[in-house]
């Protein structure tokens, strides 16, 4: 029978991995939005009347990682537990992005920009894959020491 023992010291831990990975984790689920909101902007180049949309990137990470007090839930017992504070990384401001050439059948897409920001939100998000990654690797490295 194997029984698992959790210790404060483990639970702190966790907490403290988590609190660790948390900025990357933040930063690759906003890129991967922004992705589909340039993408989206991409695909609809040639829709009439459509709007190209984006997010500031800067502003929502700023709005995730800031500490929020966190709603209270209604409980029937006191032992129940309340939820951490929780931010929701899929509802950022989707801004309109400003026309710079007016087309006559009022879509707002500019190809050079859209493919511009696509390819940086990209590569921003290749470079934190890989920051996550090399952090994980150094725990690792300490863990095992190897």
């Amino acid at each position: 029978m194997l029984m698992i023992i959790r210790t404060s010291w483990s639970v702190d831990m966790l907490g403290r991995l988590d609190d660790y990975f948390r900025s990357q984790e933040t930063a690759l689920k906003l890129r991967s939005y922004r992705q589909e909101i340039l993408g989206s902007n991409i695909a609809n180049a040639d829709t009439p009347n459509y709007k190209a949309r984006d997010i500031n990137f800067k502003a929502a990470f700023d709005a995730a990682r800031a500490p929020s007090a966190p709603t209270p839930l209604q409980t029937s017992n006191s032992r129940h537990l309340q939820p951490s504070q929780t931010v929701d990384l899929f509802a950022p401001e989707r801004l309109y992005r400003n026309e710079q050439q007016p087309s006559i059948d009022g879509n707002t897409v500019d190809m050079n920009t859209e493919m511009k920001e696509f390819t940086d939100n990209a590569i921003r998000y290749q470079a934190a894959v890989t920051f996550l990654t090399r952090r994980i690797e150094s725990m690792k490295t300490a863990l095992t020491g190897q």
